[in-house]
């Protein structure tokens, strides 16, 4: 049985000089919209294009230009909210963050502070150990991206490359449900794998394309049931907020670094500045980049440009219907249709293209028998030559073959490794593989059973230590497995050998 209460979190607690602390966690996850255009233009999104060539007029500010609302990314925020049982705010708006981006040519950042088009939703996070965690989500917003900032090619001048500018994000905001670094990152894992799944962000951390500004603070031990208990925040410690956090390792660090630091400050007869931190790698260490603006300071106002965006329920509604089987019931299918333990499932959910080639490759087959040969022997390889499954030298339809061959005692389990590993290099069929080879295994008894008389014959010795110490049958069947190249039937193998020696 699941724990899926967040009124009972594992709590990461430390220790600290005047007694023990805990952890507060609120995470802003920055997903970029997986179209092909951005929010407010055609420009196109292409990663790794030509500095500056994805740009449109609107896109620089140039005079005059005037936003379009792309409706493909309005139709991915609700895409993504439905799959993260959330509100969908039929009613919406953008508003104005005005703010100096160098690399915004606008000189603001169009956002919805005051109506976001989804309202609160909730992330099942589980943490092994069979427990799992209800992180709720408390809004999610589109707004623009900005561009880059590059100083490190000229140094007198710094550059700016447009290509990201306009480019739609879901902000998808959580309470401070979260109560340690582990867990936190859990938290990203899990949703960058429910968004992979409804296509709506590719997920891509090292491109930026999804990205954690991670909030913490620390509070005494039973003020986060204070919190729970009044939803006031002030329980809950002044909060630092460490930006851009692209690393799963990096964020659970930067979490631990930052809660010692600010214990220490505390402990110290100090206060925690609110205020907006980096997190250096290198130095493992959180650094202050400017203290932290409040909305007021933005001078957030509707954007005159921009209608207030409406849509219908019959719109989400088909929405609703299109979307694809989502993680935590494609793992509770696998368990219920295949047999597979919590542990096979999850692996070959955790992504959707390893999900989509196993039950190609059971489909028609063994369940069991197919996920060990998919996590064991296909994983293993593409994991020692760096691939994806989706370049796998060897397709889900041939290494089924190779299951059914397995499961109809056409091959055993030996030789369908050296059938794996022709098929994987050489691009060849397995059942061609096993017809050209000689490779099909002998399941004809008599076959068998002379040679095992033949060895029994040949070895008395052996015989007479193994009627006194029936492990070392397994001698025998060695024996007789060498003999026949390794295409005797094991099973048929094992028990003639026990039947003759219990003679």
């Amino acid at each position: 049985m699941l724990d899926l209460s967040y009124d009972t979190p594992k709590v990461k607690t430390i220790a600290g000089v005047t007694g023990d602390w805990e952890l507060v966690i609120g995470l802003e996850v920055h997903a970029q919209v997986a179209t092909k255009a951005k929010l407010f233009s055609g420009a196109s999104t292409q990663f790794g294009a030509e500095p500056n060539s994805n740009v449109a007029f609107v896109d620089a500010g140039m005079p005059g230009m005037l936003p379009v609302i792309n409706e493909e990314c309005v139709a991915y925020a609700v895409r993504t909210g439905l799959g993260l049982k959330a509100q969908i705010n039929l009613n919406s708006a953008f508003d104005r963050k005005n703010y100096f981006y160098p690399d915004l040519p606008q000189g603001y950042q169009i956002s919805q502070l005051y109506h976001p088009i989804v309202g609160t939703g909730e992330v099942l996070v589980e943490m092994g150990n069979g427990t799992a965690r209800n992180v709720r989500i408390e809004r999610i917003h589109l707004e623009q991206d900005a561009g880059k900032s590059i100083h490190d090619m000229d140094p007198t001048m710094s550059f700016v490359d447009l290509n990201r500018t306009g480019v739609a994000l879901m902000e998808i905001v959580s309470f401070p449900d979260i109560r340690g670094p582990e867990e936190a990152a859990a938290y990203v894992v899990k949703l960058r794998q429910i968004l992979r799944y409804l296509g709506t962000c590719d997920g891509n951390m090292q491109n930026g394309n999804l990205r954690a500004d991670v909030n913490v603070s620390v509070c005494r031990p039973g003020d986060y049931e204070k919190f729970q208990a009044t939803g006031d925040f002030g329980e809950l410690g002044t909060r630092c907020e460490i930006k851009n956090m692209n690393s799963m390792r990096f964020i659970q660090a930067a979490i631990d670094h930052e809660a010692r630091r600010q214990i220490a400050i505390i402990e110290d007869g100090g206060k925690i500045v609110q205020e907006t931190r980096l997190y250096d790698p290198d130095k493992d260490e959180t650094r202050s980049m400017r203290s932290k603006e409040e909305a007021h300071d933005y001078r957030y106002f509707p954007d005159p440009d921009l209608l207030p965006l409406e849509i219908e329920q019959a719109w989400v509604d088909d929405i609703a219907a299109a979307l694809p089987e989502l993680p935590d019931a494609k793992k509770a299918r696998f368990m219920s249709d295949f047999g597979l333990s919590d542990y096979d499932a999850s692996v070959l959910t955790a992504d959707v293209e390893n999900a989509g080639f196993f039950e190609a490759v059971a489909e028609g087959s063994d369940g069991k028998l197919a996920a060990n040969w998919v996590i064991n022997e296909l994983f293993g390889r593409l994991k020692k030559d760096d691939k994806g499954v989706e370049d796998s030298p060897i397709s889900a339809a041939r290494l089924g073959q190779i299951v059914a061959l397995i499961k109809s005692d056409k091959i055993s389990g030996k030789i369908a490794k050296d059938v794996f590993e022709i098929a994987y290099t050489q691009d060849r069929d397995p059942t061609e593989i096993v017809q050209t080879e000689g490779m099909e295994q002998v399941t004809d008894t008599g076959a068998i059973e002379a040679a095992v008389d033949e060895i029994i014959a040949a070895n008395p010795d052996q015989v007479a230590k193994a009627k006194e110490n029936p492990k070392l049958a397994g001698w025998f069947v060695g024996q007789v497995m060498k003999a026949t190249g390794g295409k005797a039937n094991p099973a048929a193998v094992n028990k003639l050998i026990a039947q003759k020696l219990a003679q």
